[in-house]
């Protein structure tokens, strides 16, 4: 890994580790497929959700696409998710300019968050 690299991911996650979490009321569990487009591979955005979803204890992936986009699947509390998607979406250092969200069935036995190379 390059120092830059390992420079950027040490930053993206000191910087999910600071966002501070609202106090979330209760909401139904659900799952979404949200597809984020602009510049957002190589800025660490993966690396970023992985880190939010994790602390909030989301399952699921995320994954860059050939076409530039990064696609996720999230499942858990339905106010937590959108607040993770709007985090994303003010991301300074990445620039989403296109969103997409769509309702799936719930996924059982899904315990972890993981990131899809």
């Amino acid at each position: 890994m390059s120092v830059f690299k390992k420079l950027r991911n040490e930053y993206v996650i000191w910087h999910a580790n600071r966002i501070k979490f609202p106090k979330f009321s209760p909401s139904p569990i659900v799952r979404k497929k949200v597809s984020f487009s602009g510049r957002v591979q190589k800025v660490g955005f993966r690396l970023e959700i992985y880190s939010i979803a994790e602390r909030m204890k989301l399952t699921g992936w995320v994954k860059n696409l050939e076409d530039g986009s990064v696609e996720v699947e999230f499942q858990g509390e339905e106010l937590q998710i959108s607040f993770l998607v709007h985090c994303m979406q003010s991301l300074k250092r990445a620039s989403v300019k296109k969103l997409t969200i769509i309702d799936l069935p719930i996924s059982d036995g899904e315990e972890n968050f993981i990131i899809v190379r």
